[in-house]
Order: C-alpha cells, then structure tokens, then sequence
C-alpha cells in the first residue's frame, strides 16, 4: 500500500517528536558523564557541556576506593533481586483468585484493594505499625512494607483476564487444581506482563531510599540512593570548606557526577534484556480485538 502524504509527513512529525524526547532524556546523562571525567579546573571555568575536559578517573577511584559505597551497591542490587522476587509473588498470589468468578466475596476483596490505592493511613502510622512489629533499622523493612504494588496488581489481573477461559476450563476437566493451572498455563502465558513488572519493581526498588530514610538508621544497611541523597545533600557544605581552601575546587562536583553515575548505570543495563518483553507488556489493553 502506497502511503499518502499526509501519512509521511505524519510519520516524518512523529520521529521528529521521538528524536526531540530523546534527546531531552539523553544529554542530561551525557552532562553527567561528561562532569565525572573532566577536571576540577574545567569544572570550576564551566568548560564542560557533553564532553570531558582534562579527562581523568579521579572521582571514580575515589568512589570505588570508599567501601561504603561499594557495600551499598551490592546491597540495593541484593535488595532490589529479593524484592522483585517477593513482589511479583505477591502480586501473582493476589491477581489470579480475583479471576475467578465464582471466588465469594469477589467483588469485595476488589473493592477492598483498589481502596488502599487511593486512600492510606500516612507515614506516622506505617512508622507506629512497623515499631509495634520490632521491623524498623531491620533488613526487612526494606522488602516487606511496599512488597505489592495495587497498580501493578491491576495490570496482571486485566493480563488474566486475557487469557482464555477455555484453556483452564479444560485443564480443570482434566483433574487440575487452581495452582496447576496457575503453573502451567498462566504463568508460561505471561511472561510479558511479568517481564514489565519486573522491571518497574526492580527500578522502584533501586531508586527508592524514602523508606531507608525514615526507617532505617543503621549506615550498613543504606541503598546506594540513600547515599546519593546524603551526598546530594552535603554539597553544600563541602562548597563552603572548598571556598575556605579546605578541598580542592571542583572536586565535591566530580564527585557527586561520578556516584550518579555508580547509582544509574547498573539499572540501565538491565532494560536491553526486557526490552522485547517490556514493549507487549506496556501496551496491555492498548488494542482491543
């Protein structure tokens, strides 16, 4: 089929749009890639935009010479494995009895769950609660309080419902049970939408230092974020003793670039391997046979 030229010229805006959206997500990150390899000279004279200037691994060297940080990022991924792994359990444990018809009080549970996604008690609650239940400074607290996300939920119950009932209508004649055809059917299914909340629990996981920030007050226990946030948050302190001459200039901005780099690049290699899957899961919903 021959295109029109309204549909080149629509095509032609839409990449343009894409091109522009890329390009606004990617060279804030060259910037910060840029900064962690240039000098504190160059730094300090703002000679650096998207390539270094008086390239060196100073900052790195620092950062990886620091066992806190080193600890820190071995422990975020550590955390952020166990938690996907807990999470997608939890949200595949949650989604598929509610699509089940015939599950009493089906509607209710719905009701139920979809409630605490609008309406929450706060966080001086959550802190009480989990005082009351001996979780704070623990490990644990960083995996358990926000192991199921009710979006997340939502998205694999439509995915369910998508799959037809005729598959675990014969299953079920054939003698197996709910977690038989959980197993066999439904999960080798979706694998899509799993891919997809996979990767939207392992980046909230990585990315999250709020609840290590309330409720976490032992330092071996802090997710690489935490430390970024701490770091973030002492730049300017650290301008002040760099103004009295007490560290050399520029270099608390190499620094902090460099350890946003350590905190990012990680998480971004592991989209290349969803990415296939990421795409079908994504576009749940968005076409209707």
């Amino acid at each position: 089929m021959i295109k029109s030229k309204k549909t080149k010229f629509g095509d032609v805006v839409v990449a343009f749009l894409c091109l522009v959206l890329i390009l606004v997500c990617l060279l804030p990150m060259l910037n910060v890639l840029a900064r962690s390899l240039s000098s504190s000279e160059a730094l300090i004279k703002n000679k650096v935009w998207l390539w270094p200037n008086g390239f060196n691994l100073d900052a790195y060297k620092m950062v990886l010479k620091d066992s806190k940080y080193t600890w820190s990022l071995i422990w975020t991924a550590i955390l952020t494995v166990i938690g996907t792994v807990l999470s997608l359990l939890m949200t595949t444990i949650c989604a598929y009895p509610l699509t089940y018809d015939k599950l009493k009080g089906r509607r209710f549970f719905n009701t139920l769950i979809i409630f605490t996604m609008y309406f929450n008690a706060g966080t001086i609650p959550m802190y009480l609660l989990l005082k009351d239940l001996d979780m704070l400074n623990r490990p644990v607290v960083l995996i358990v309080p926000y192991c199921l996300s009710v979006f997340n939920m939502i998205i694999m119950r439509s995915f369910f419902y998508n799959i037809p009932q005729s598959l675990r209508e014969s299953a079920e004649l054939d003698g197996a049970g709910p977690i038989r055809v959980l197993v066999s059917i439904y999960l080798p299914m979706s694998t899509p939408v799993i891919a997809t909340l996979a990767l939207f629990y392992a980046v909230g996981r990585w990315n999250g230092f709020s609840d290590s920030l309330m409720f976490m007050k032992k330092r071996e226990y802090y997710p690489i974020q935490h430390w970024l946030y701490l770091l973030i948050n002492s730049m300017t302190r650290i301008e002040t003793s760099t103004q009295e001459g007490f560290s050399p200039p520029g270099l608390s901005e190499t620094l902090k670039s460099a350890t946003i780099i350590f905190a990012t690049v990680p998480i971004l290699l592991v989209y290349p391997w969803l990415q296939k899957y990421f795409i079908t899961g994504a576009t749940l919903g968005a076409i209707k046979e």
